[in-house]
């Protein structure tokens, strides 16, 4: 890849990167400073990446990558904080009142089954391609799906009976071949 497609790469995919990635990690400037690093990461591998290769997959792999590596470096700190003076830090303001339910009812997934959903879901690859990309069989990722897809179904649901409006995937969070701004299949 040039320097020049390697830009043109990404002005247009950083922005649906970042969606991708933050509704995984459920944080927004956790999502924006892995993607960067993950682009980073590949400005010096430019020479090896082809558009045919799947290059969005190779930033998404590496930014997940990143964020688990720091989730646990910060749990690591937590418990040293915890244990040195007894509390922990300050935790950040929840998201804006527009993607809170979507958002917080994805948090509520286990680990996997967001992952997996999301890849599905919102960046539109299919089973193999997620199964591919996350290391789990095929049959795995269909029962993840599956289980993602009810347990989001309830939760939805009853936050809507509650009061709550359910809100739709954010604009920048748009896959191949939904145009951004469009809801995704995880909104109601």
């Amino acid at each position: 890849m040039t320097d020049e497609e390697f830009e043109e790469f990404y002005s247009h995919s950083v922005k649906r990167l970042v969606g991708q990635v933050y509704l995984m990690t459920g944080d927004l400037h956790e999502a924006q400073d892995v993607v960067q690093e993950a682009f980073v990461r590949a400005w010096s591998r430019r020479a090896r990446l082809r558009r045919e290769a799947g290059p969005e997959a190779w930033i998404r792999t590496v930014a997940w990558r990143l964020a688990v590596s720091r989730w646990r470096r910060r749990g690591r700190a937590a418990a040293a904080w915890r244990v040195r003076s007894g509390g922990l830090p300050g935790s950040a303001p929840p998201p804006d009142a527009e993607t809170v339910a979507l958002v917080a009812a994805l948090r509520r997934l286990p680990e996997r089954q967001r992952r997996v959903a999301v890849l599905h879901y919102v960046c539109d690859l299919g089973v193999d391609q997620v199964a591919a990309e996350t290391g789990l069989a095929a049959g795995t990722v269909k029962t993840h799906l599956f289980r993602a897809r009810a347990a989001l179904r309830d939760q939805l649901a009853f936050q809507e009976q509650a009061g709550s409006r359910p809100c739709p995937v954010p604009v920048h969070a748009g896959g191949p071949g939904r145009p951004a701004g469009r809801p995704g299949p995880l909104s109601p």
